[in-house]
């Protein structure tokens, strides 16, 4: 095989995942934007003040409903923070917020299978209940208070200014009110538009990776690296191991699921999947960004903390699964080159695919292509933004809880 040979088959692998989960991004993040453009950044700041089970479970509940990307998630969760949410609430808002989106879990189900799905969305709370656990008894609050300290700095992380822009609706009226004013066309379309331009370095990244280990690495690698041929030793080894790779790889938000199908087919365990995918919020980057944030202490603590509650979800979904008979008999996902012909994702992809250009036109006639270039500033920059009211920043206020 030659080198362009080689390189075609990775291109061509990686055009026929991206094919196949068109639509499933961009009604994802359409009903991402719209959960978003009703819900309030003060609004969520405020009712996370805590980290008892209520406070945690409204985190989880409104970080499914937000940014996919991880970097704005991680900035965001510090806004919070600093905004008095405590520190235990705004990691379940990260972790939700980048674990348990809608996207996240159609495009598992069409490259991997609706098991893994399913799997995500349980063994993300399962998480979040075993941080919140870790950080009740292993933090202290003199660590927390350190972090707070640090995090009031401002110091600068990554897509600061898309976390900084609260592009939710400013008028009153109920919930399809909202939505249907020109006002709210315009903010879904804001936000639709500004969370493709957060995420769609990661989404071509991980397909172009996935592309190329798909077709460059041979399975044999895989099947040595994962114990396929022990497989107690396997199930064992795979949440451990799945984090580890996904560190290395660089690549967070939606972008890993591809990489994740690949490394199904290589024979990593059901677990290892689950445990590699929430991994996204250690990659090496974003620990750089923790430390800026919170301190070399507290980036430590969370490493440490993350690993081990994700390593033990991967455990717990892995032999809950394994005990209901609904682990996929076959390790077969979707990573082949085929082209494109007449089928329900043909359909589907150009439906909406006209859907995001109706969006992106919207996103341009209402002062868009200004925001597109804050997105990466400091927050303060934006808060008076073009296009609809902007919703200005509290200062932030100290808080004594963690």
């Amino acid at each position: 095989m030659t080198v362009l040979d080689a390189i075609g088959r990775a291109l061509a692998t990686a055009g026929s995942m991206t094919w196949q989960i068109t639509w499933s991004l961009i009604l994802g993040f359409t009903l991402s934007a719209v959960v978003q453009a009703v819900v309030r950044r003060e609004t969520i700041a405020r009712l996370l003040g805590d980290d008892k089970p209520q406070a945690l479970a409204r985190a989880t509940a409104l970080g499914a409903g937000s940014s996919s990307c991880s970097y704005a998630a991680v900035a965001l969760a510090r806004t919070l923070f600093r905004r008095g949410a405590s520190f235990t609430a705004a990691m379940a808002f990260e972790i939700a917020s980048t674990n348990l989106v809608i996207e996240l879990g159609i495009i598992m189900a069409l490259l991997l299978a609706w098991q893994f799905t399913l799997a995500e969305f349980i063994g993300g709370p399962i998480m979040i209940a075993l941080v919140a656990v870790a950080f009740r008894l292993l933090v202290r609050q003199q660590l927390i208070d350190a972090a707070r300290e640090q995090a009031d700095k401002g110091l600068a992380g990554s897509m600061e200014g898309h976390a900084a822009m609260d592009m939710s609706i400013a008028s009153g009226g109920s919930f399809w009110r909202r939505l249907a004013s020109r006002e709210g066309y315009t903010s879904v379309s804001h936000i639709f538009v500004m969370e493709w331009a957060a995420v769609i370095r990661d989404i071509v990244l991980g397909l172009l990776i996935a592309g190329a280990v798909g077709a460059w690495i041979p399975d044999s690698f895989w099947q040595h690296l994962f114990l396929t041929g022990h497989p107690l030793a396997a199930k064992l080894w795979g949440p451990l191991i799945g984090p580890v790779i996904s560190v290395l790889s660089f690549v967070c938000s939606i972008g890993n699921v591809p990489l994740a199908a690949v490394l199904w087919n290589g024979g990593i365990s059901f677990g290892g999947v689950i445990a590699f995918v929430f991994a996204d919020l250690i990659i090496i980057p974003i620990l750089v960004i923790y430390r800026k944030y919170y301190g070399t202490k507290m980036m430590l603590t969370i490493l440490g903390i993350f690993y081990a509650t994700m390593a033990a979800a991967g455990y717990i979904v892995e032999f809950l699964f394994g005990g209901l008979g609904l682990v996929p008999a076959a390790q077969a996902a979707k990573v082949t080159e085929t082209g494109i012909t007449w089928n329900y994702t043909t359909i589907l992809n150009i439906i909406f695919l006209l859907l995001a250009a109706v969006l992106l036109v919207r996103f341009f006639r209402t002062g868009g292509a200004a925001m597109l270039k804050m997105m990466g500033g400091s927050p303060g920059e934006h808060q008076d933004r073009p296009g609809h009211h902007a919703h200005p920043e509290p200062e932030p206020h100290p808080h004594a809880g963690g």
